[in-house]
């Protein structure tokens, strides 16, 4: 697999894979299944803010999550990866925090449009997700990291995060 070699290439990768991945898991697609029309909430005014609050949150967590990877030198993308295994920031937590924000800014956009399609395919997205990382990305980060993806992986649960951050 190639490195990024530099951090501007780092940067550059990061970006095109936050536009192509996730911009089109959390964007492109939710757009196609509701068109982004608001659903009338009829005063419900709470569950409005509930739904953006997730949004936000999850496009913060995803924007944290990608620039840890330029940070360290390469990409989230399976074709430049960092050299060193990324356990900073919101990895001290939970080992999928993209993936997590990725569902969480589906799920925000369900409810803000009120959208039925948009929860069955968090549905889809989340299989796919699950399947990918267990039949790819587990056994990859095994074979790349040897005992110290295995030591965090250990520590650090892949779908709930853990209260306090990781030391390991």
């Amino acid at each position: 697999m190639a490195q990024a070699s530099s951090p501007v290439r780092a940067w550059i990768g990061t970006i095109l894979f936050l536009f192509l991945a996730p911009g089109i898991v959390a964007g492109f697609v939710p757009w196609l299944i509701s068109g982004w029309r608001r659903h009338d909430w009829d005063g419900a005014w709470l569950v409005v803010v509930i739904a953006w609050i997730a949004i936000a949150a999850g496009v913060a967590f995803l924007l944290h999550s990608f620039a840890l990877f330029a940070l360290h030198q390469g990409t989230p993308a399976p074709v430049a990866p960092t050299e060193t295994l990324v356990v900073t920031g919101a990895y001290r937590y939970v080992r999928n925090p993209m993936y997590l924000a990725v569902l969480t800014i589906i799920l925000g956009q369900a409810l803000l449009f009120g959208s039925w399609g948009l929860v069955i395919y968090a549905l889809i997205a989340l299989a796919t997700v699950v399947a990918f990382v267990k039949g790819y990305e587990e056994p990859t980060l095994t074979e790349t990291y040897g005992e110290q993806y295995l030591a965090y992986r250990r520590n650090v649960p892949g779908w709930w995060p853990r209260i306090t951050p990781w030391r390991g």
